[in-house]
């Protein structure tokens, strides 16, 4: 954790956690910053907890013609990353997009008749005890501390709001051999998605380092903020900074990430 010391950024704080707990932290474990896109897995989450509520059926119909809450969940509806008008037919590229989160956040809203930040409070963060501010865009708009975020991380290791099997479709891969753009990290061929997640898969110079598994799973946000889940490792791991991601976050996040493993592998050991 001290390699956030040597950061370039205004604030950050980071943490390991595993599912009965956290490891270790660094910096202001309770000052909330922008999530960005990690937003989006909070927002399927608690998507996720609507459809076994009966709220909505993740194949409804959503977002462009053909589209579906699952398509919307997997970035597959065809919608772009801004505007309404979609730009390929659902199910044929992986084109990210916060529109589709947008769109999804209005629709479980509609389905649970009320705002989906209310939905969000109740489905996911008072079950969990955490102070995440979910008021906003649902792909890019929430606020949260590191212990919220690593409150995430432990649910996303170990549900207890969703039953497995609902989890095992969340980190699945949606709609298999869909090429796309990763931001930031240019065309991947599968872009392999779950249900609001991104599947680490086997992807080279990925964000999560290269000692994560290829089971890995979680997301990035522009504001400077990740959080991935490692099942096969049995941590979650999280860092929230001020500074917009870049390519000081190419090196420093990977760097940071691969400690992590080789120092709890490294306790493992002994």
């Amino acid at each position: 954790m001290h390699l956030i010391d040597g950061w370039d950024v205004p604030f950050a704080a980071a943490g390991v956690s595993r599912a009965d707990g956290v490891i270790a932290t660094r910096g202001d474990r309770l000052r909330a910053v922008p999530l960005a896109s990690v937003s989006k897995p909070v927002s399927a989450l608690a998507t996720l907890v609507a459809a076994e509520e009966g709220v909505v059926d993740l194949d409804e119909a959503a977002g462009p013609p053909g589209s579906t809450v699952r398509h919307l969940l997997a970035h597959a509806s065809g919608l772009p990353f801004e505007g309404a008008a979609p730009i390929a037919p659902p199910g044929r590229r992986r084109i990210y997009s916060d529109e589709g989160f947008g769109v999804l956040g209005e629709h479980v809203g509609r389905r649970a008749e009320m705002p989906f930040s209310e939905y969000v409070r109740a489905a996911v963060c008072e079950p969990l005890g955490i102070g995440l501010d979910p008021s906003g865009h649902a792909g890019s708009g929430m606020h949260a501390c590191l212990e919220d975020v690593l409150a995430i991380g432990r649910e996303l290791l170990a549900p207890r709001l969703v039953a497995p099997e609902t989890h095992d479709e969340m980190i699945s891969v949606q709609f298999p051999g869909l090429d796309g753009v990763l931001p930031q990290f240019g065309r991947f061929s599968p872009l392999d998605w779950g249900l609001g997640v991104e599947l680490k898969g086997a992807k080279e110079g990925h964000w999560s380092g290269s000692l994560t598994s290829s089971r890995l799973f979680g997301h990035f946000g522009g504001s400077g903020t990740f959080l991935w889940v490692d099942p096969v490792r049995g941590l979650a791991c999280a860092a929230l900074t001020t500074r917009r991601f870049g390519d000081w976050a190419k090196v420093a996040w990977p760097l940071l990430s691969d400690a992590v493993v080789q120092e709890l592998a490294g306790q493992s050991e002994t």
